[in-house]
C-alpha cells in the first residue's frame, strides 16, 4: 500500500527527468501547441484556479463536413438558463470563499468557464484546455513545457455521459471533477474513474427509490421512456432489475435522444397510444423532457401518470413548457429543497457571457431583479446548492493541505503531486455548510442519498405547484425508507386486476408475470392475501369456507341425544325397555298361572332382564364417543344379546326336550333340568365373555376422526380396533342364533297349546332377517347413519324376540285368562308329525 501510494512522487519525478534530458538535446526549447486555442467564457484569475464546465447553449447547428478542410468550431444555439445559473453559483461560491477569514485566508481563487453545448467532444477538449492551458505559443523554457495544470479541480459537467468522457481523460492526472448533477450509477466505479466525486447521489439509490414508488401505489404494468445515453440507459436499467424484483413488469421501454428526427418521436407515441398501462416512468434529461412535451401536446395525450426522474421533475420551465397539462399529476424524486443566503440576489446581479464568437449576449447593466423568467426562477436552489458544495469541498481541502490557521502557508508549489493530496483529502473531508447542510463522500465519492417526493398539482391559475408528499432516504432500513404523506392518487396500471383472497394467479401463456388469472381455490384450500401466487390446504381438521379465504374448523358429526333422530331412537328404546318392564311386572304378577309356569318362568324373567339390557344397551351408541363408551357399546351389545340368544335357546331346548320327555321309557328331562339350563344359559354367555376380554386385551375399540368419509366435516365414530374381535363378538351371536332357530324349527309342529316353539321360530326368523340386512346397510351408511343402522338393528331384533316370545302369552294372560288353565296347558293333543 506504502509503495502504491508514492508512486505519483517517483513517477512524476522521473517523468521529469526524462523531459529535461529530451529538452537538453534539444537546439532550441519551445513548446508550441498545435490545436486552436480554447477560450473560456468566464474567467478570473487568482493564486489557485478551479476550473468548470457547463453547457450555456443546449445543443449547436447541424452541419456537413467535407473532409477537405478542418471542421469549424461548433456553433451553440439555445442558451441555457439553467447552466448559467450553476455557473453563477460556482462564481458565488468562490467569491464568499475569498471573502471569508475562516477559509483559504490569504489565497485568492479565480477560476475558468468553458461552454460545451451539451457535446461529449467539446467537454474532453474544455476539460483538457483546463489541464494543459491555452497560449498559441509558449515561451522558449523548459518550465512552460513542465508547469503544472491550469486548475486544481473541475467542477461539472451537467450530464452523466460528459462527466464519464472526462473523468476518464482527466482521471490520470489526479485532478479532482466535482458533479452537481451527474447522477449514473457507474461513475461510482472508482477503477474507471478514481479522480470523480459529486454532490449529488448516484442513480443507484434513485432508480430503486422510483420502483419502491411505483411499487407503494400498486402500479405493476407501467410504460418507461429513457433518454438514449448513460443518465437514461443506466437508470433505466436499474429500475428494469429492481422492478421485476417487486414484480412489477414493463409493457414498453423506448429511448430516444433530443437531437432524433422527428419520426423517432412519433414511434414513441404511437406506442403510448398502443398501450393499455396508464404509468410512464421517464427517466429523462430536462431537455429530453421538453422535446417530448412538444410532440405530446400534438396528440392531447392526457390522462397518464407520469413519473419522473429528478432531472425534470421538479423543473419549473419544464412546468411551463407543458401548456396542455399532459403532465398533471406528476409524481417523482427531487433533490431536498435547499436555501443558500446570498445566492438569489448574486445570480440576478448577472455578469455578460462572451459567447465562442467573443460577442455580448448582454451589457452587464441590466436589472433582472423585477423580471418573471427562466432565469429569475430560483426553484432549481438545490442544484445550484450542489455547486455551492462543490466549491466548498475543494476549498476545505486547500485548506487542510495548506495548513491554513490564521493565514495559509503558502510556501507550496502547486505541483501535479498536490493535485493527488487535494483529490485524497477532498475524498475524506466532512464539513456543515453555512446553512447547515452536512457535506462528505463515501468510499465511492458519492453523498447520502435523500430525496424528496413531490407531486404535480395545478393550481386555479394554471400554474403547478411542486407539492412534498413524502421522502425517501436510503440509510434507514428497508422498510422504512419510502415515507408517504398523502395517498391520494389513484390511478388504476395494471395488466390484471389483483387477485382477491380466496383465489390464486396463474400466468398467462405468451405474457409478463404481470399478465394473469385469478382461479378459485379448490375445496380444503385457501388463500388469505391478495395475489397470492398459491393455495394453501387446510389441517386436516379445518376446512376452507365459502370464500375459500379462510380455513373453519370442521364440523364434529356423530349420533348425539340433541337431534332428531337421536330422539326417535332414545325413545324407541325406553319404549322397549318400560314394555320389557311390563312384561316381566304382567309376568311376575301372574308367576303361579299355569302360564307362565309351564313357559319356564325362571328363564323367561331372564330373557326379560336380558331383553331390558338390549334395549338400554342402544343407548351407548349414542352421543360423542370416548374411550369407555366405545369399549362399552361393543361388549355390551355382545354379552347382552349372548344372554338374551342363550335364554331363547334353553327355552327351545326346554319344549323340545320335555315333548320327548312325554314320550314313552323317555328319560331326557333328568339331563335338562333347571340347573342345567342355568349352566348353559351361563356357559354360552361366559364364551362371550371371554372373547370381548381377549378383543379388549389385545386390540379395543377406540375413538377415532375420520377425515376421509367427508371432505368438510369429522366423523367421530368407533374404530373396531381389532376387527377379527368385532366380528368374532358378531358372528358368535349369529351362531346361537341360527343354532335356535334350527331348534325351534324342528319344534316349531309341537302341539300348539304346550308349544310356543312357532313364536321363537319366528322371532328368529326376525332376528336372522335383520341382522342378515344389517351387514351391508352398515357398511355402506355414512358417518353417523351407521351408528343409526346398528341400534335400529339392537331394537328391531329386541322387539322382535319380546313380542313374538311374550306378547302372546301376555294377550292369554290378560285378555283370555279362561285359557290360562293348567288343563289347557296339559292337552294331550299330538303333533301331526315331528
Amino acid at each position: 500500500m506504502a509503495s502504491t501510494q508514492r508512486w505519483p512522487e517517483w513517477g512524476w519525478a522521473l517523468l521529469q527527468l526524462l523531459l529535461i534530458a529530451s529538452f537538453s538535446q534539444a537546439e532550441e526549447l519551445v513548446c508550441r501547441q498545435t490545436e486552436d486555442p480554447e477560450n473560456p467564457q468566464l474567467s478570473k484569475d487568482g493564486d489557485i484556479i478551479l476550473g468548470g464546465i457547463f453547457s450555456f447553449h443546449s445543443s449547436w447547428k447541424n452541419r456537413q463536413d467535407s473532409y477537405k478542410y478542418k471542421p469549424l468550431p461548433l456553433e451553440c444555439t439555445s442558451l441555457n438558463f439553467r447552466e448559467f445559473q450553476c455557473a453563477q453559483a460556482m462564481i458565488f461560491a468562490i467569491e464568499e470563499i475569498n471573502n471569508s477569514t475562516d477559509l483559504l485566508p490569504g489565497i485568492s481563487l479565480g477560476y475558468k468557464m468553458y461552454d460545451t453545448c451539451g457535446s461529449v467532444a467539446r467537454s474532453v477538449r474544455a476539460a483538457l484546455a483546463l489541464a494543459n492551458g491555452n497560449e498559441a505559443v509558449s515561451a522558449p523554457s523548459e518550465e512552460q513545457c513542465t508547469k503544472p495544470a491550469q486548475v486544481q479541480a473541475i467542477i461539472g459537467e451537467t450530464s452523466s455521459s460528459p462527466c464519464m468522457a472526462i473523468a476518464t481523460v482527466i482521471g490520470p492526472f489526479y485532478i479532482p471533477v466535482i458533479s452537481h448533477f451527474a447522477t449514473c450509477a457507474c461513475l461510482s466505479d472508482k477503477t474507471k474513474y478514481p479522480s470523480f466525486l459529486r454532490t449529488i447521489p448516484s442513480d443507484y439509490y434513485q432508480s430503486r427509490a422510483l420502483a419502491q414508488l411505483v411499487k407503494h401505489f400498486g402500479w405493476t404494468w407501467v410504460g418507461a421512456i429513457r433518454t438514449n445515453d448513460d443518465y437514461g440507459n443506466n437508470g433505466m436499467a436499474t429500475f428494469t432489475e429492481t422492478a421485476q424484483q417487486l414484480g412489477i413488469c414493463l409493457e414498453y421501454s423506448v429511448s430516444f435522444f433530443r437531437t432524433d428526427p422527428p419520426d423517432k418521436i412519433r414511434k414513441i407515441i404511437d406506442i403510448i397510444k398502443a398501450s393499455n398501462s396508464k404509468v410512464i416512468v421517464a427517466f429523462l434529461s430536462y431537455l429530453d423532457m421538453d422535446v417530448l412535451i412538444h410532440g405530446l401536446s400534438k396528440h392531447k395525450l392526457t390522462g397518464y401518470q407520469w413519473v419522473g426522474s429528478e432531472s425534470w421533475i421538479f423543473d419549473s420551465q419544464t412546468a411551463e413548457t407543458d401548456r396542455h397539462h399532459i403532465l398533471d399529476g406528476a409524481i417523482g424524486l427531487s433533490m431536498p429543497k435547499a436555501h443558500v443566503s446570498g445566492m438569489r440576489e448574486f445570480i440576478l446581479n448577472v455578469k455578460p457571457l462572451n459567447s465562442s464568437g467573443n460577442e455580448r449576449e448582454c451589457t452587464g447593466h441590466e436589472d433582472l431583479t423585477g423580471e418573471k423568467n427562466g432565469f429569475t426562477d430560483m426553484s432549481l436552489m438545490p442544484i445550484f446548492n450542489n455547486v455551492y458544495k462543490a466549491v466548498y469541498a475543494v476549498a476545505h481541502a486547500l485548506h487542510s493541505i495548506l495548513g491554513c490557521n490564521q493565514t495559509c502557508q503558502w510556501v507550496f508549489i502547486l505541483t501535479n503531486m498536490i493535485l493527488l493530496q487535494i483529490l485524497q483529502h477532498i475524498k475524506t473531508i466532512n464539513f456543515k455548510t453555512k446553512e447547515g447542510d452536512e457535506v462528505y463522500f463515501n468510499k465511492n465519492g458519492d453523498p447520502a442519498a435523500k430525496y424528496e417526493i413531490i407531486n404535480w398539482q395545478p393550481t386555479e391559475n394554471g400554474i403547478v405547484d411542486f407539492v412534498t408528499v413524502g421522502l425517501y432516504e436510503a440509510s434507514l432500513p428497508a422498510d422504512k425508507q419510502l415515507k408517504l404523506q398523502n395517498n391520494s392518487l389513484v390511478p388504476v396500471s395494471v395488466c390484471s386486476e389483483k387477485c382477491p383472497p380466496g383465489t390464486r394467479k396463474v400466468l398467462q401463456k405468451g405474457k409478463p408475470v404481470c399478465c394473469y388469472d385469478c382461479i378459485r381455490c379448490a375445496e380444503g384450500e385457501i388463500s388469505n392475501t391478495t395475489d397470492s401466487i398459491t393455495c394453501v390446504r387446510c389441517q386436516p381438521e379445518f376446512w376452507s369456507n365459502e370464500r375459500r379465504d379462510a380455513c373453519v374448523k370442521k364440523e364434529a358429526e356423530f349420533l348425539s341425544y340433541e337431534e332428531i333422530m337421536g330422539v326417535l331412537l332414545i325413545a324407541a328404546s325406553l319404549f322397549g325397555t318400560f314394555m320389557t318392564v311390563g312384561v316381566a311386572v304382567i309376568f311376575f304378577r301372574h308367576r303361579k298361572s299355569p302360564i307362565v309356569r309351564a313357559n319356564n318362568s325362571e328363564l323367561s324373567f331372564l330373557l326379560l332382564f336380558s331383553l331390558t339390557l338390549c334395549f338400554l344397551c342402544s343407548l351407548t351408541f349414542i352421543g360423542r364417543p370416548s374411550d369407555w363408551s366405545c369399549m362399552l357399546r361393543h361388549t355390551a351389545f355382545g354379552i347382552t344379546f349372548v344372554l338374551c340368544i342363550s335364554c331363547v335357546l334353553g327355552k327351545t331346548m326346554v319344549v323340545l326336550m320335555a315333548f320327548r320327555a312325554t314320550l314313552p321309557g323317555s328319560n331326557v328331562m333328568k339331563w335338562f333340568g333347571p340347573v342345567q339350563q342355568r349352566l348353559s344359559v351361563l356357559a354360552f354367555t361366559l364364551i362371550q365373555v371371554v372373547i370381548c376380554i381377549l378383543w379388549l386385551s389385545i386390540s379395543p375399540p377406540f375413538p377415532f376422526k375420520n377425515f376421509k368419509q367427508f371432505k368438510d366435516k369429522i366423523i367421530l365414530e368407533c374404530a373396531l380396533g381389532s376387527a377379527l374381535g368385532f366380528w368374532a363378538v358378531l358372528g358368535y351371536i349369529g351362531l346361537l342364533a341360527i343354532l335356535c332357530f334350527i331348534l325351534a324349527f324342528l319344534a316349531r309342529k309341537l302341539p300348539d297349546n304346550f308349544n310356543e316353539a312357532k313364536f321363537i321360530t319366528f322371532s328368529m326368523l326376525i332376528f336372522c332377517a335383520v341382522w342378515i340386512t344389517f351387514i351391508p346397510a352398515y357398511v355402506s351408511s355414512p358417518g353417523k347413519f351407521s351408528v343409526a343402522v346398528e341400534i335400529f338393528a339392537i331394537l328391531a331384533s329386541s322387539f322382535g324376540l319380546l313380542i313374538c316370545t311374550f306378547i302372546p302369552k301376555c294377550y292369554i294372560i290378560l285378555l283370555k285368562p279362561e285359557k290360562n288353565t293348567k288343563k289347557n296347558m296339559m292337552g294331550k293333543a299330538m303333533p301331526k308329525s315331528l
